[in-house]
């Protein structure tokens, strides 16, 4: 991932460290990124309104950059890289005191529970996820 998405709208979420977030060590153990990238991006899918409520999560992978240590500010932010037929791919930098110390990749369905299976997104769904697309890729250029 690259800073290339500053061109687009970024939200960002304040994340509350928790002391059994830590190991031994006292390092913030790699399970707590994962937590910390769900706390972002469901405040970020607050966007979609009562929509929250029909989505899930198909994929997650996280790349971890550096060590955080008990006690370091920690900032989720988070943008859409692309919006599908029925999915969106969310792209979050978790920050620790300013620093990258992880890149977060995820890939989220609009679900329809009752039938089980997914369904498209409503243009209002599709316009208020476009606003977070970087400028780069809403016009079809590249990061």
């Amino acid at each position: 991932m690259t800073d290339t998405h500053r061109t687009g709208r970024v939200h960002t979420a304040d994340i509350q460290m928790r002391f059994a977030d830590t190991d031994a060590l006292g390092h913030i153990n790699n399970g707590s990124f994962i937590i910390y990238a769900e706390t972002g991006r469901l405040e970020f899918l607050k966007v979609l309104g009562s929509a929250v409520r029909s989505l899930i999560l198909a994929h997650l992978s996280i790349d971890f950059r550096r060590q955080v240590r008990f006690g370091e500010p920690i900032a989720v932010e988070t943008w859409v890289e692309r919006v599908g037929s029925t999915s969106v791919t969310l792209l979050q930098t978790v920050r620790a005191s300013a620093a990258v110390a992880a890149e977060v990749r995820s890939v989220v369905v609009y679900f329809d529970y009752g039938v089980q299976r997914s369904q498209p997104w409503t243009p209002e769904l599709r316009a208020a996820l476009a606003e977070y697309v970087p400028a780069a890729h809403a016009h079809g250029g590249t990061p």
